[in-house]
C-alpha cells in the first residue's frame, strides 16, 4: 500500500446535489450577504497504466473548463508502479496505491473504499482502470462512479473496443462516457461523441483518433454533469470534434 499524505484539513463528506442550500447559505442570503461559492466535487481518479486520461482531467481541472468546478482528491491505481502515479505526483496531484496482492475482488474493493475514504471524493472518475468492479465499490459510490468506454456500449462492452472497430471495418464508432452500474459497461449513459474512422487504415491511427476524442468528451461531460446540464434521463449527444493531427500514445 502506498500513497502520498491525505489533506488534513476538514471537508464536507457528502455530496450536495445542485439547488441544494445549507442553513448557512440561507442565513445569508437572509441578512442581504452574498454566499460563498459553490463548493467543487473532490474527484478521485482510478488508473492501471499511463494514464493520459488522467493528464487531459489534470490538466482541464488545473487550467482548463473544470477549474472552478472540480479538483483532484486523489489519482489512485491498483498498480503500485503504474507510469501514470509518477506523473500524476509530476502535476502536483496526490497519489495511492494499492496492489491485489491475490485477494478476492470484493475484498480488495472493500479496502480500496477505506483507503478513499480518506481523500472524501465525491466522484469516481475511471480512467484506464483495468479491474471490473465488485459491488462492494460500486454499492459505496452508487451513481458517483463514471467510466469512458472507447465504443457505443449498447453494441460492445468490455476490452478491445478499439480493435473490435478494426477488424469490422467500421466507418465511424463512438465514445462513451456512463455511470459505472455492477454490468459490464451497461450503466446510464451520459455522453457520447463520434469518431470519424473514415481513412483510418491502421488499429494506431483508429486508437489516435479515438484517443483525441476520449481526451475531450470526458472532460466537457463533468463539466456539464456538474452544471446540471445532463442526467442519466437526458445524456448528452455530442458533436463530432474537428480533425486533429496530434500525436498521442495509444494508452488511457
Amino acid at each position: 500500500m502506498s500513497q502520498t499524505p491525505s489533506p488534513s484539513e476538514n471537508r464536507p463528506t457528502s455530496f450536495l446535489p445542485e439547488g441544494t442550500r445549507s442553513e448557512q447559505t440561507r442565513g445569508l442570503e437572509r441578512e442581504g450577504e452574498q454566499p460563498s461559492a459553490p463548493r467543487k466535487q473532490r474527484l478521485a481518479i482510478l488508473l492501471s497504466g499511463r494514464g493520459s486520461n488522467m493528464v487531459a482531467l489534470v490538466d482541464s481541472v488545473q487550467m482548463g473548463a473544470l477549474r472552478e468546478l472540480a479538483e483532484v482528491a486523489v489519482v489512485f491505481s491498483n498498480n503500485p508502479d503504474a507510469p501514470g502515479l509518477a506523473t500524476a505526483a509530476a502535476l502536483g496531484c496526490q497519489t495511492a496505491s494499492l496492489g491485489p496482492a491475490g485477494r478476492k475482488r470484493a475484498d480488495y474493493d472493500a479496502a480500496v473504499v477505506q483507503m478513499l475514504r480518506e481523500y472524501e471524493p465525491d466522484y469516481l472518475v475511471l480512467a484506464g482502470y483495468m479491474r471490473i468492479l465488485s459491488p462492494v465499490l460500486v454499492r459505496a459510490y452508487a451513481g458517483r462512479i463514471l467510466n469512458i468506454h472507447p465504443a457505443d456500449t449498447h453494441q460492445h462492452q468490455g476490452l478491445h473496443a478499439y480493435e473490435w472497430a478494426f477488424e469490422n471495418k467500421l466507418p465511424e464508432t463512438k465514445i462513451t462516457v456512463h455511470l459505472v452500474d455492477e454490468g459490464l459497461d451497461t450503466g446510464p449513459v451520459l455522453a457520447q461523441r463520434p469518431v470519424d474512422l473514415r481513412g483510418a487504415n491502421t488499429l494506431s491511427e483508429v486508437e489516435r483518433r479515438g484517443l483525441l476524442v476520449e481526451h475531450e468528451l470526458y472532460a466537457d461531460t463533468l463539466v456539464r454533469l456538474f452544471r446540471g446540464q445532463i442526467s442519466p434521463s437526458t445524456p448528452a449527444s455530442c458533436p463530432a470534434a474537428p480533425p486533429d493531427n496530434r500525436q498521442l500514445t495509444t494508452e488511457n
